[in-house]
């Protein structure tokens, strides 16, 4: 079991900057793969950004060259470097932890934090 808890969100101006940070527990985070996803109201949950055991990493199209991604095993956290905020990036964002097994997947969510972009 995985438990996950994000931190950092908050209100800032476009053109502003946040770090979101999720911190799991339990042990073999390295094995995890892990992403961010947001959601908006009244839209669906959208993957962000994901980042691999191995470090390999994807984004979103909307938020490609301004959002980064990065984990750190020996503090078992991922972050999300968020830049050049829009109104858009409004949003739920949520910490998700992938485990891969042989046929399957299990999936672990934390509460999520709030960005709000706005002037």
């Amino acid at each position: 079991q995985v438990q996950l808890v994000e931190s950092g969100g908050g209100l800032v101006q476009p053109g502003g900057s946040l770090r979101l940070s999720c911190v799991a527990s339990g042990n073999a985070f390295n094995i995890y793969d892990m992403a961010w996803y947001r959601q908006a109201p009244e839209k669906q949950r959208e993957l962000v950004a994901v980042i691999t055991s191995d470090r390999t990493t994807n984004y979103a199209d909307s938020v490609k060259d301004r959002f980064t991604i990065t984990r750190d095993n020996a503090k078992n956290t991922v972050y999300l470097q968020m830049n050049s905020l829009k109104p858009e990036d409004t949003a739920l964002y949520y910490c998700n932890a992938i485990r891969k097994l042989v046929f399957s997947r299990k999936d672990y969510w934390g509460q999520g934090t709030q960005v709000t972009v706005s002037s």
